[in-house]
């Protein structure tokens, strides 16, 4: 089959969510993932109410066995382009035809520029206190370059090092670090110290090194927003496509959710993000199939 209701690019949590809602409203539906999540790094997932703790991989295989059930076709490719009209192209030569679309391609995290950070990103390289904290809770850690993020940090464990790297620290930052007893270590970050695949310390430029089990650090978060941006959507200043409440874009028949479109969701957030944008998506198509049945009428 070729010709679909909905075709999703990505097969995230935002994507399947929405196409389980769109399977079960009795639509045909794509789902095209090329098996790249972001999440892939990391062990457990968490917050994740009744999932706390499961591996990111073994929710994915529940959700795509969830919405094969339901009749829902999984593509294992990558959308390359979405044409005008809605014909979906993907990287395998393909290209199959939608009603609408829903795009879900996440965003890639772009790291501060210290070797070894990618390898172990995920694993005691983390970004999100909320994600991980609990996990690193009461051990000695490290939080390079923002002293927002350290002052976030300092929740989860009384042993908060500072580390300012490139960044300039404000004397009201600095009384703010103090005050909850954070120490601020001044130069740059040159590496990580791994001693039996173990984060052990963060080493500095001047040869220092500071002692810590897990470092936390801040990304910069880089939307997957080419395929919106080709389309014609409506990107702010960031490079983010301006959605309203239910992923819907500025291109009529177009909806966006997850990560493409919100930095700050979290796996649970984005499943949420993809069950709005189905709902409304079938609402559409509702209306659409309404007018094509009276003027058949």
């Amino acid at each position: 089959m070729s010709g679909y209701d909905v075709v999703i690019a990505g097969g995230g949590a935002a994507g399947l969510s929405g196409a389980l809602v769109l399977t079960r409203a009795r639509r045909r539906v794509a789902v095209v993932d090329a098996g790249l999540p972001r999440n892939a790094p990391a062990a457990h997932m968490h917050g994740f109410l009744s999932r706390d703790g499961m591996p990111p991989r073994d929710l994915l295989a529940a959700g795509r066995a969830e919405v094969e059930g339901y009749g829902g076709h999984l593509v294992d490719d990558r959308v390359v382009t979405i044409e005008s009209g809605f014909r979906v192209v993907l990287a395998g030569g393909r290209s199959l035809d939608a009603r609408r679309v829903l795009v879900a391609t996440g965003l890639r995290d772009e790291l501060p520029d210290v070797p070894g950070l990618r390898e172990r990103f995920g694993r005691d390289v983390l970004h999100c206190p909320y994600c991980h904290g609990y996990e690193v809770r009461d051990r000695r850690l490290a939080v390079l370059g923002d002293a927002t993020h350290a002052l976030m940090v300092r929740q989860w464990s009384p042993e908060v090092t500072f580390l300012a790297d490139t960044s300039a620290v404000t004397a009201d930052e600095r009384e703010r670090l103090a005050a909850r007893g954070i120490p601020v270590v001044e130069g740059k970050a040159t590496g990580l110290v791994v001693t039996e695949d173990r984060l052990t310390g963060i080493q500095l430029d001047g040869g220092d090194v500071v002692a810590c089990t897990a470092v936390f650090v801040r990304p910069r978060f880089v939307p997957n927003s080419r395929l919106l941006a080709d389309l014609g959507c409506t990107l702010d200043e960031n490079g983010w496509a301006v959605v309203d409440a239910t992923g819907r874009t500025s291109v009529p028949g177009v909806w966006a959710a997850g990560n493409a479109v919100d930095p700050r969701a979290q796996v649970i957030t984005a499943a949420g993000a993809g069950s709005a944008a189905a709902i409304a998506m079938n609402a559409d198509l509702v209306e659409e199939d309404v007018r094509l049945a009276l003027a058949a009428h």
